[in-house]
């Protein structure tokens, strides 16, 4: 099999859980680290899928495994899938990385870190539970840049409890001083079961979509150019590889529990259960099947999600018909632009996202 595929780690284990979060994920021992490990490099060695060019390793927080568990774990991936990469991207909260183990992530392959700053208040980051302070954030993301890492990503979050539009926008001034080139900005979505759930009210829309605007509009100014709804990047390289995928309906194998796949034209994943995992003897068989992927619908509604939008010519008749009736009123109204035979969202239509695609697909 010859196509090129994205690979997705999934690692289950944080220090602890903040309050907002509704991603797998649990406390760890050094033990169950050590066989969480033994069980990734069985379940990679048994793998479907081609070659692949881009790695992630999500979470949770990759990091707590230590360098020496990462390191063992992207070597069997170079094994299953070669190793021809144009990206290796780890996860990392700025309370879990140390100059020793950066440089030996850096010397070991991996190209990219994504650092989960979600603000530079202390107020904000006490609000989220987050472990470490805005100087930590910072300490973190310089101590990654002299380990060599020159592709840095921080994420951002926005509409949080106490928040103003002006702390989002001092954040945003603070992490353009470094040597980041990638900016992620999520507004907080209230997950059902979280403890934020249980404690506070969704953000008002007005004030959700005044965080998020003015988002947008400083990041431009710092020179982070928008590519997908929550996703900036400055300078040439700087997009995340492995998360185009995703939005451009490519394939991508998920290990671990908790991820997910599109392979083959199926989508899969694996259930969120850490033991059953470990103890399973051939995991790919605890796989559940989650149906076909890629139709055309879907390849729209992930496409919209980019910048670059849809190029017209690359619809069906009857689907660009239809596109092409409800488009003209949208675009009208602030919220998509059609340029070049091509159509893509505005920042206001991405903050509607849901309902203009709903309209261009009726």
């Amino acid at each position: 099999m010859n196509r090129r595929i994205g690979v997705y780690l999934h690692i289950p284990f944080c220090a602890g859980k903040c309050p907002y979060c509704d991603f797998y994920s649990r406390r760890g021992s050094e033990e169950e680290y050590d066989r969480f490990a033994d069980a990734m490099v069985r379940a990679i060695g048994s793998a479907p899928g081609g070659e692949a060019d881009t790695v992630y390793f999500g979470g949770g927080t990759p990091v707590l495994l230590g360098e020496r568990r990462l390191l063992r774990l992207l070597d069997a991936v170079s094994r299953r899938f070669g190793s021809g990469w144009r990206e290796v991207t780890v996860e990392a909260n700025p309370c879990a990385v140390s100059p020793p183990m950066l440089r030996a992530l850096k010397a070991g392959g991996f190209t990219r870190l994504s650092f989960g700053v979600q603000s530079l208040s202390d107020l904000t980051l006490r609000t989220l539970g987050r472990r470490h302070d805005a100087a930590r954030a910072l300490s973190a993301i310089g101590e990654a840049a002299a380990a060599g890492f020159a592709h840095l990503s921080a994420d951002l979050m926005l509409a949080v409890p106490g928040q103003t539009v002006q702390e989002i926008e001092r954040s945003i001034d603070r992490l353009a001083e470094t040597p980041i080139d990638h900016l992620s900005a999520y507004l907080l979505k209230l997950e059902p079961g979280t403890v934020f759930a249980q404690r506070y009210p969704e953000a008002e829309e007005d004030f959700a979509a005044a965080c998020y605007l003015a988002m947008v509009h400083r990041c431009e100014q710092h020179g982070f150019s928008q590519y997908e709804i929550s996703n900036f990047a400055r300078g040439e390289g700087a997009q995340s590889l492995h998360n185009l995928r995703y939005w451009r309906c490519e394939e991508y194998l998920g290990i671990g529990p908790a991820a997910h796949s599109f392979l083959g034209g199926r989508r899969f994943f694996f259930p969120r259960d850490l033991d059953g995992f470990l103890r399973a003897s051939d995991v790919w068989a605890t796989a559940v099947d989650d149906g076909g992927g890629g139709d055309e619908e879907e390849r729209l509604m992930l496409a919209l999600r980019l910048t670059e939008g849809v190029l017209l010519d690359s619809l069906s008749p009857g689907r660009r018909a239809s596109i092409e009736t409800a488009a003209p009123r949208l675009a009208e109204a602030g919220l998509l632009r059609i340029k070049q035979g091509r159509i893509s969202l505005t920042p206001e239509g991405f903050l509607v996202s849901n309902a203009v695609i709903a309209m261009l697909l009726e």
